[in-house]
């Protein structure tokens, strides 16, 4: 049943993960968004073209296609770790999409507020800080990344499986920003508007 119950747990997971919100937010509006602005389904790209009427439902649904399948898990008898991997994994590489889908900050944000919540915060802390330092949400991303291993190791240290799981999600969330880490190298990496606002308003904004 071990076998049965963890293809049913990632199933699950990726099920639910696989809803491709941005894609459709995009749709409804009568456009294709990845083929708009960077291309991809998520918050970012959303809130650049569709604006941030669209982007926040988008960023909440995609958080929330991570929190609620790994908050249900263990009442409906399969694993909350496979959950969590199946539903980043579901949104980052959509079978809907051709395997083309956002890049799992907010839905790796909903699945650990479930499994390590402190370490989410943590990370949570780190990327809000340099989202308003530098106004790149690409770098605010990296640094969750890198944080929430790490993070976890030091507050879930009884628990072996949450530091291997949030390393694994860290590496699919780093792989999935390698184009903007080469735009943020050659210094093309646009700023979040609302960033542009606050800090440089005038013609720039």
């Amino acid at each position: 049943m071990i076998p049965l119950r963890s293809a049913l747990s990632f199933l699950f997971g990726a099920a639910c993960g696989a809803i491709p919100f941005g894609y459709l937010a995009g749709r409804i509006q009568g456009l294709d968004i990845r083929h708009h602005g960077s291309g991809n389904i998520g918050f970012t790209n959303v809130q650049r073209i569709l604006g941030w009427t669209w982007a926040v439902p988008v960023l909440l649904l995609d958080l929330g296609k991570g929190l609620a399948p790994t908050a249900c898990a263990l009442p409906l008898g399969l694993s909350p770790p496979l959950v969590a991997l199946g539903a980043v994994l579901g949104h980052v590489f959509c079978p809907w999409l051709r395997f083309r889908g956002g890049k799992g900050v907010a839905t790796t944000l909903g699945v650990t507020a479930i499994l390590c919540p402190w370490a989410m915060l943590c990370a949570l802390g780190l990327y809000l800080l340099m989202l308003v330092w530098t106004g790149f949400v690409s770098l605010g991303s990296l640094s969750f990344a890198l944080a929430l291993p790490l993070a976890t190791a030091l507050i879930y240290r009884q628990d072996a499986s949450l530091p291997w799981l949030t390393l694994g999600l860290a590496v699919v969330i780093l792989v999935r920003h390698w184009a903007n880490l080469r735009r943020l190298r050659r210094r093309a990496e646009p700023r979040l508007s609302l960033w542009l606002k606050l800090f440089r308003p005038g013609p720039d904004a």
